[in-house]
């Protein structure tokens, strides 16, 4: 049996169950262009990890994430650390039928359109992937690692209010307003010697710009320019952050005067326990301990 050119790994789930909707209908749209895939669905947490890290064990190094940023997500762990230490090169595109579909925005807001024509011109770029160290292993994203605020409302927002998709997120954010605190997460950059210990409202470390699908976190972010987007966002009351959300999907939140930015190849961080953590769109609980990026670890079907 022939090896399929690409294998799409399809999250039904993704999007509030839209991806289980549209998936065959845009699939088909994608064969119809002329492009040969296999085609699997998950139907739990983390099993699309599963399914790409046997794929890769059996050759395959094309694949198609059909969901959203948690599907991405997945795939990208089941493909490393293996496909780092490969000469052969992994490619990955995106059809995005999930939520948020965060680091395909860094390059269209077309979605499933842009994809097709990439498939259909062959069309690849070099991308760069973060890896995560933390207390029980490592893992690999493409798009953002949150401490603090976000993380906060992810949390929230999957736990209790995840039926409702955008509208449980914004129902999140206000549950976090109405509580709001500031954290310390010791952490200093490309390894100065100077820690970093003072209360934020939130840390950053970004590749791609988007997170949430619309939300700019990190606007001069580049995720082919081999570095690390870094932002933090000092204390700042109820009032004052509620004024300032609008500019958190503008960009220029940057721009206020709690705020800092930098490009960074490596963070470490010295936490005394886990904390929350958002990662790709996923809410996690991590003694994160260093990040650093891998430039130009994948292709992009972009």
């Amino acid at each position: 049996m022939s090896q399929p050119h690409f294998l799409a790994i399809v999250n039904p789930a993704a999007g509030g169950g839209r991806c289980g909707r549209f998936s065959r209908a845009t699939l088909g749209r994608v064969r119809r262009a002329g492009i040969e895939i296999e085609v699997v669905e998950t139907s739990r947490r983390g099993e699309a990890v599963e399914l790409a890290r046997k794929a890769y064990a059996k050759g395959i190094r094309k694949f198609l994430a059909v969901g959203g940023d948690g599907t991405s997500f997945e795939i990208l762990n089941g493909l490393f650390p293996a496909a780092q230490n490969s000469t052969e090169r992994v490619a990955l595109g995106f059809l995005p039928l999930g939520t948020g579909n965060s680091f395909l925005r860094d390059f269209t807001a077309d979605g499933v359109e842009y994809t097709i024509e990439a498939l259909k011109a062959g069309k690849r770029r070099p991308c760069d992937v973060v890896r995560l160290r933390h207390s029980e292993g490592e893992l690999y994203f493409m798009n953002l690692l949150t401490l603090g605020f976000p993380a906060e409302v992810g949390e929230t927002a999957n736990r209790r209010f995840k039926r409702w998709g955008e509208l449980g997120y914004i129902l999140a954010v206000f549950t976090h307003l109405a509580s709001l605190k500031h954290s310390a997460f010791p952490h200093r950059l490309d390894n100065p010697g100077e820690w970093n210990s003072d209360p934020a409202l939130f840390l950053s470390f970004s590749n791609s710009k988007f997170t949430g699908g619309k939300m700019m976190i990190a606007p001069k972010a580049d995720p082919t320019d081999g570095s690390i987007e870094y932002v933090r966002w000092g204390p700042i009351g109820r009032l004052g952050l509620l004024k300032a959300l609008p500019t958190l999907f503008s960009g220029t939140h940057i721009e206020h005067p709690l705020a800092f930015r930098a490009g960074a190849k490596h963070i470490d961080f010295r936490l005394d326990e886990p904390v929350n953590v958002m990662i790709d769109g996923e809410s996690l609980r991590l003694e994160c301990r260093s990040i650093e990026i891998l430039p130009g670890a994948f292709d992009a079907i972009v």
